[in-house]
């Protein structure tokens, strides 16, 4: 058997002693297709890098990955590696102020310990591919660092934060969850000011403190749902619900998560929901889809569409 086959099947042997508690060698052996004899030198091959796996011999006994006391090598099939490599790639060019460079680094580590055909796979798939990057607004990872641990061991925040206005305020919340669309970040948390559930844009916060206030969590709705109405609907005057005869999942391709939400419908319809500022772009917007579609409310939105569809209607007409 070749040293690549060997290595083959020691991942799998890990693999499978991380997916339940405990395995009998009978077991392993019949899952890898080996006998017991090969299981039990394929757990000293992990033992020698670095993997604790404890044996109990006797009825009932078996093999169980345990907690290590040292970081060991790291061990990646094909398609963990190559979308390992991918991902670090695609962060290179995040929203986190210095994770692109710090993903670069992890890349060219990652890179130098690959076997040499994975090596091959990975870099063609880098060169050829290029990262269109938007004009997103970076991030300090810091903050996001201290979100983080906020949301996780139920702490208060206290941050200024900066309205769309302009103004800026003190804010104290209870964190929840922290949302990603598009190459913005959101905080979902209860404002205890204004005594209700808020969204906050992570960029627009300064002097982000974790106090050591600890709050019992409340029942919440879904972050990312939450989220979403927030960006794509609060903020705008005019808010539209619009039945578009087209699957709801061709729908969501054309309108980003930040720019509405798409609701299941009967008979071959969905509802999308969206804001905006200006009606007639609104309407012409709606149009771009190229579906059929009944503008269900505002009805400002439907005399600017019945504008609109009079402007194009001149423009086709013989003189």
């Amino acid at each position: 058997m070749t040293v690549e086959a060997t290595t083959e099947r020691v991942l799998r042997l890990l693999a499978l002693l991380q997916r339940r508690p405990s395995w009998t060698a009978t077991e392993l052996a019949t899952e890898l297709g080996v006998t017991d004899r090969s299981v039990r030198r394929d757990v000293e091959r992990l033992r020698a890098l670095g993997y604790p796996v404890h044996a109990t011999a006797g009825v009932g006994g078996g093999y169980q990955l345990g907690a290590g006391t040292r970081l060991p090598p790291l061990l990646l099939d094909d398609e963990e590696a190559i979308a390992t490599a991918v991902s670090l790639r695609l962060a290179a060019g995040g929203t986190v102020a210095g994770a692109g460079e710090a993903a670069l680094r992890a890349l060219t580590k990652l890179d130098q310990v690959m076997p040499p055909r994975l090596r091959t796979e990975v870099r063609a798939v880098h060169g050829a591919t290029d990262i269109l990057v938007g004009p997103g607004i970076e991030i300090d990872a810091e903050v996001l660092v201290t979100l983080a641990r906020a949301c996780r061991d139920a702490l208060r925040v206290r941050f200024c934060y900066a309205a769309r206005a302009g103004e800026e305020r003190e804010r104290i919340v209870e964190p929840v969850r922290m949302v990603a669309t598009g190459r913005r970040w959101y905080l979902m948390a209860w404002d205890i000011h204004r005594d209700d559930w808020r969204t906050f844009r992570l960029d627009r916060m300064r002097d982000v403190v974790a106090t050591t206030w600890r709050f019992r969590q409340r029942e919440h709705p879904d972050p990312v749902a939450y989220v979403q109405r927030s960006v794509a609907e609060a903020p705008y005057p005019y808010l539209a619900r619009v039945r578009v005869h087209a699957p709801p999942d061709r729908v969501r391709e054309l309108i980003p998560p930040q720019a509405g939400r798409v609701e299941d419908d009967r008979d071959g319809w969905c509802v999308l929901v969206t804001g905006g500022v200006d009606l007639d772009w609104m309407a012409v917007h709606i149009a771009r889809l190229g579906f059929e579609a009944e503008i269900l409310e505002p009805p400002e939105l439907r005399a600017a569409a019945a504008s609109l569809a009079s402007l194009v209607a001149a423009l086709i007409s013989p003189q």
